[in-house]
């Protein structure tokens, strides 16, 4: 299944409080949920929260259900970007 990054724009998200994050994740969560009784298949792996940006890491069948997702949640998918590859400090070992 193709991974994505979704970058999203939410100002000050970056200065929330646990509990407001906590509020964010169920909300997303139960999208999430809703979407898998559909039968469409879409996954939140994790996100970094920085500054006025959310980074996320989905798997999803296609950016289409990225952008359902956004919409039935209300988080922007300001930009979303397929993960092609991957690398890490391992890659560079022969």
């Amino acid at each position: 299944m193709p991974r994505y990054v979704i970058e999203r724009n939410i100002p000050e998200v970056g200065s929330l409080e646990r509990e407001a994050l906590r509020g964010a994740a169920q909300k997303s969560n139960g999208v999430l949920a809703e979407m898998k009784a559909e039968k469409k298949n879409i996954q939140w792996e994790h996100s970094y929260v920085a500054g006025d940006k959310t980074f996320c890491i989905y798997l999803a069948d296609g950016e289409a259900l990225i952008h359902e997702h956004a919409e039935r949640s209300g988080f922007p998918a300001s930009i979303v970007t397929e993960v092609r590859k991957m690398i890490d400090p391992v890659t560079a070992e022969g």
